[in-house]
């Protein structure tokens, strides 16, 4: 059976930027300029206080870890008020250990935190199925991960690109399955928690070729058309064949991109028996028609 999330991520294709050790002492805050991309951060000793904006400030202590697949504007600080230092992430880049606070002595904080990117061509559409704060408290094999990022980065051993990558996979998809479907934004992820939409997803994902039809999802949930409308639209966050395009029309993409295919095999294998009729949905949805998405797709870096 195909998994969601994991066709997700794979479709995002994320690889570690940097990872820097942080530590704090003292009384201490910083504020950081809204980034876009996603970040990361694990606390290795020690505690402190995370104020995403648009989110109910946390308190982050050893072995928690924070994803925020889109960073926007944050705040990190002890818990005594402090004048914040403001930083740009994008001036941050690979420099060694950041200190916030008293510069000597043991810190009080310690943690690991660090940036990567999507390599796919327009990740957005995907980073919209994740929850926009993703905080995982006491996992063990997610701090087993970040050190080995963490490793991987320091060591620059070769080979070090692939392995970064892969890690990087294996951080996303531990974290967003160990979030709980109750705290997650409408998404893939809280669809996939709900145990009536769960078996209508996974099938839209394994058999995305299949003419499907709102009804024949229903009878996979076990619920009537209306009631599975209603119920896979507010806890998506999309309408069911609302979904089925923006899979389908990401999967293309991924396929004129990557894989170099014909359109007409592209078109069949997102489930349309006519090329036109895809061209034409996907002009609509994309911007542009395949032909000419896959020829600007060929100039990007792979």
């Amino acid at each position: 059976m195909s998994d969601p999330l994991t066709e997700v991520v794979k479709l995002l294709q994320p690889r570690a930027v940097f990872a820097n050790p942080i530590s704090g002492k003292g009384d201490w805050a910083v504020r950081f300029a809204a980034y876009g991309k996603p970040s990361f951060c694990i606390m290795l000793a020690g505690s402190c206080r995370l104020a995403v904006d648009g989110h109910e400030a946390v308190t982050l202590g050893e072995g928690d870890f924070v994803l925020l697949p889109t960073t926007p504007a944050f705040t990190i600080s002890s818990f005594s008020l402090a004048p914040p230092v403001h930083l740009d992430p994008n001036a941050v880049g690979r420099q060694g250990e950041l200190r916030y606070g008293d510069p000597g002595g043991e810190p009080d904080m310690r943690s690991l935190g660090g940036a990567f990117l999507f390599e796919a061509s327009d990740p957005k559409p995907l980073v919209s199925l994740l929850p926009l704060v993703v905080h995982v408290q006491g996992s063990t094999r997610l701090a087993q991960l970040v050190r080995l990022v963490g490793e991987e980065y320091a060591d620059q051993k070769p080979g070090h690109e692939f392995m970064l990558s892969r890690l990087v996979e294996m951080m996303l998809i531990e974290a967003t399955r160990s979030t709980t479907s109750r705290d997650a934004s409408p998404g893939l992820l809280r669809g996939l928690g709900d145990e009536r939409l769960a078996p209508a997803l996974r099938q839209m994902h394994a058999r995305v070729d299949h003419a499907w039809t709102v009804a024949q999802l229903a009878a996979l949930a076990a619920l009537s058309r209306s009631a599975f409308f209603d119920r896979f639209t507010r806890t998506v966050g999309v309408a069911p064949m609302e979904y089925l395009l923006a899979w389908r029309m990401l999967i293309a993409k991924d396929l004129l991109r990557r894989e170099g295919l014909a359109i007409a095999e592209v078109a069949e294998r997102v489930g349309y028996a006519s090329t036109s009729t895809f061209s034409t949905a996907f002009s609509r949805h994309v911007g542009q028609a395949p032909r000419q998405f896959a020829r600007s797709a060929s100039h990007m870096p792979h």
